[in-house]
């Protein structure tokens, strides 16, 4: 096996370290860590990872979004965010979107492991 690692500045450097990625989990185990294929895999995943980022961005999660999926994740009912956000009629126009969230609500929320970015949303652009 070929344990060259080179950058990935195109397309076709991303599909070939897919590629070669892909190598590793077709076996029945990772690489040991400390080993040299171990240290190449990586190194691999971590410039794919860079790769991924900076061409494949991904927007944060709405903020409703990120409760649902940790109401998901954890399943979490209705019922279950009465302490974080209000009484029930007020979790189901926060869900619905007719409610916004407030400050107290977000950092409540944060106790579920949401965070606070996602709570939040992005930061809006600061025009002059």
């Amino acid at each position: 096996m070929n344990l060259q690692l080179h950058p990935i500045r195109s397309e076709a450097d991303y599909h070939s370290a897919l590629k070669a990625a892909e190598a590793f989990f077709d076996v029945p185990e990772e690489p040991r860590p400390d080993s040299p294929e171990g240290a190449y895999f990586e190194a691999l995943i971590t410039l794919i990872e860079a790769y991924e980022r900076k061409h494949f961005p991904m927007d944060p999660p709405d903020p409703v979004d990120a409760i649902k999926f940790r109401m998901e994740q954890a399943g979490l009912t209705v019922a279950d965010l009465v302490p974080y956000i209000g009484p029930r009629h007020r979790v189901y126009e926060v869900l619905n979107r007719k409610r916004p969230l407030t400050m107290p609500m977000i950092r409540r929320l944060m106790n579920l492991g949401i965070p606070a970015q996602s709570l939040i949303g992005p930061a809006e652009p600061v025009t002059a």
